[in-house]
């Protein structure tokens, strides 16, 4: 599924860097892009799991 790319400025709590170096977002961040990307996010607000595909 497709969806539309929104430029969304990053604010203090939309992410964290993981021990690795990584962005990991948060809740707060996906909750402000508005739609689930089904990619199996950490923090997913919408409920998403991608071992149910």
């Amino acid at each position: 599924m497709l969806f539309p790319k929104k430029n969304i400025p990053l604010e203090e709590g939309d992410y964290y860097l993981t021990p690795e170096g990584y962005k990991c977002f948060t809740a707060q961040y996906h909750l402000k892009r508005g739609y689930c990307c089904q990619s199996g996010c950490r923090h997913c607000p919408y409920g998403f799991d991608k071992s149910r595909l």
